[in-house]
């Protein structure tokens, strides 16, 4: 039982320190609100990304901006507020393809360019995003079989 809420200790302890290292470079739950406002108000304004969101989340866009929020805070101040499945919660989506996450990217990027408070701040939510959009991309996406060399064609 001892060893149990050493483990508590030291995990809280490390919350704390990673929330001190995203402050220090402007992260906050503040700047997390902002960018997930923003990003998804130019996502819906979006020509190919604006349907393919809204059309999934008609009726239901505050609920997906609470869910967005948290999963950013989970990211990176290590909050534990989101407890979703963004593969499952991506499983299905009508009209979504491999080709909408760089222009995803894109986007995220240019909201970045116009809120982040600094150079590092942007770029570690933009590694972030990378990470998440090739996993994303991966998950959804990828069929094993197409590296088989047996089924390639010469």
């Amino acid at each position: 039982m001892n060893n149990e809420l050493q483990g508590r200790a030291a995990h809280a302890a490390e919350i704390r320190e990673r929330a001190a290292e995203m402050h220090a470079i402007g992260i906050d739950e503040v700047f997390i609100g902002n960018l997930v406002d923003t990003f998804y108000g130019r996502v819906l304004a979006h020509p190919e990304l604006g349907p393919v969101f809204d059309a999934r989340l008609s009726g239901r866009w505050p609920e997906h901006m609470q869910k967005m929020k948290s999963f950013w805070s989970s990211v990176a101040l290590r909050t534990g507020a989101y407890g979703g499945k963004p593969v499952q919660a991506h499983l299905g989506v009508a009209n979504l393809t491999p080709e909408l996450f760089p222009k995803w990217l894109e986007l995220f990027a240019a909201t970045l360019d116009d809120i982040a408070p600094n150079e590092e701040a942007k770029a570690w939510f933009m590694a972030s995003a990378e990470r998440i959009a090739k996993s994303l991309t991966l998950s959804l996406f990828y069929n094993p079989a197409l590296d088989d060399p047996a089924l390639r064609r010469a």
